[in-house]
């Protein structure tokens, strides 16, 4: 076989300025450059070419934590941590993690690594020190509340599940399964929530999709499988010049005989979105919530040896009815949105506001300050003495020192308070609460 046979892009006239510039780069460029990293660079920009929102080239450890994200399971240390005025503290300690059977707790702050102050800018940088390969050793400095001086521990690194599927059982027997993405062992994730669920009694069920992004068809497909009558259709996948066009229909085993009601909204995209218009074309389910994100085209992905990822985009699909929900999205049965703070963006770490500060970080404290209950009856957009007395007030109360000012650690119990509220105050669950009651009231 020849070489262009081998390669056909050395016949491609254009192969020549690539070429070109890549001994040009490697002979004269100014610094040294290393050649895998140029390969990648131009990989890159070629996927980049397709203007294609989903098509991706991943170079060596982007690739890896890539597909790591979908194995259901990642090497470290079993802590979350977030970044507060320039200190790293541990929000969460995953329970029979390293860090839990080392004794860590939240709110302990890491400042040093390997025997030497933190010097990463951000929490991703730390987690890349914090992970590796099993059974490797990690010291870290930690800062205690009560302790006069930093204890260093050291951690052995071991696997540390990544769960997508949490569950709770919510009044008259409605159980509340939520997936946050789909990945490998989602679906068997969801079967052990359901079973514990029936075993307390469920009712009905409330699948929670709202804010997850996707992820791996086989996991949404074998749930699917679960909730779906048999032989009814999923989805139907369509490649290029539909030359080809795979119907998945439902395996059902044992039938399916509660009411289902699914939450979507604007976030709930790909995968999610399949299982969604499946339930509701298919079994009947109510949705409710907002029209999801619309992606409805689907990705294979390919690791290379160097754990280089290409997240290529070849096919599209449609729903049971044959719906295409590509930049339109799913519809809900049922339309329902969170109360409005729900929206606002967050307020990035490192954010310093105080009286004279100005700009659209400024109008989010203030909204997020009235949500609470602490208005500020001065300028939208800018910190004045009104804004300034009501987060006065909002520290006084939380206990936090009344400074005025906006830092790290007051927007962090800001978002808390946020998130509590929201809890209360969800309308879409609410909603689908109430629906599902309806519906088995309507049965008895």
């Amino acid at each position: 076989m020849s070489l262009i046979a081998q390669h056909p892009i050395i016949a491609e006239p254009a192969f020549r300025n690539l070429s070109a510039s890549y001994n040009e780069i490697r002979a004269d460029f100014l610094k040294n450059t290393d050649p895998s990293d140029l390969i990648n660079g131009a990989a890159e920009g070629m996927v980049a070419s397709l203007d294609d929102p989903y098509s991706r080239f991943l170079s060596k450890e982007k690739g890896k934590a890539y597909v790591e994200s979908y194995e259901g399971e990642f090497v470290g240390i079993g802590v979350t941590v977030r970044q507060e005025d320039g200190k790293f503290i541990i929000t969460s300690v995953i329970k029979d993690a390293p860090a839990d059977k080392a004794g860590l707790r939240a709110e302990d702050v890491i400042v040093q690594l390997e025997g030497k102050p933190v010097e990463v800018k951000t929490t991703e940088e730390l987690a890349q020190k914090l992970r590796g390969k099993e059974g490797t050793k990690v010291t870290i400095g930690i800062s205690r509340s009560g302790l006069s001086e930093p204890f260093q521990v050291t951690l052995t690194r071991a696997p540390i599940k990544q769960e997508s599927v949490s569950y709770e059982m919510r009044e008259g027997g409605i159980g509340v399964v939520t997936v946050t993405r789909f990945a490998e062992r989602t679906a068997e994730e969801f079967d052990k929530a359901v079973e514990a669920l029936e075993k307390d009694g469920m009712k009905a069920l409330l699948l929670d999709l709202r804010s997850n992004p996707g992820g791996l068809l086989t996991p949404t497909i074998d749930i699917a499988n679960r909730l779906i009558p048999k032989d009814k259709t999923i989805l139907q996948v369509v490649y290029k010049d539909e030359k080809r066009v795979i119907t998945y229909r439902s395996k059902q085993e044992k039938p399916w005989e509660l009411p289902i009601a699914v939450l979507t909204d604007s976030h709930s995209a790909s995968a999610s979105e399949v299982l969604a218009a499946a339930l509701k074309e298919s079994a009947g389910a109510t949705v409710i919530g907002e029209t999801t994100y619309g992606k409805g085209v689907v990705q294979r992905f390919r690791q290379f040896y160097d754990g280089s990822v290409l997240s290529l985009t070849e096919a599209q699909w449609r729903t049971p009815n044959g719906q295409w929900i590509n930049e339109k999205g799913v519809e809900p049965t049922i339309k329902v949105s969170l109360p409005e703070y729900a929206s606002l963006p967050p307020l990035p770490s490192g954010t310093l506001l105080k009286e004279g500060s100005y700009g659209e970080h400024v109008k989010t404290l203030q909204s997020m300050l009235e949500a609470l209950g602490y208005p500020a009856d001065g300028t939208p957009g800018l910190f004045d003495e009104a804004t300034k007395r009501s987060l006065e007030s909002f520290q006084r109360d939380e206990k936090l020192d009344v400074t005025g000012e906006l830092n790290d650690r007051t927007s962090y119990r800001i978002v808390q308070r946020l998130s509590e509220k929201l809890k209360k105050e969800d309308a879409p669950l609410l909603k689908g609460i109430e629906t599902l009651k309806q519906q088995l009231g309507a049965r008895t």
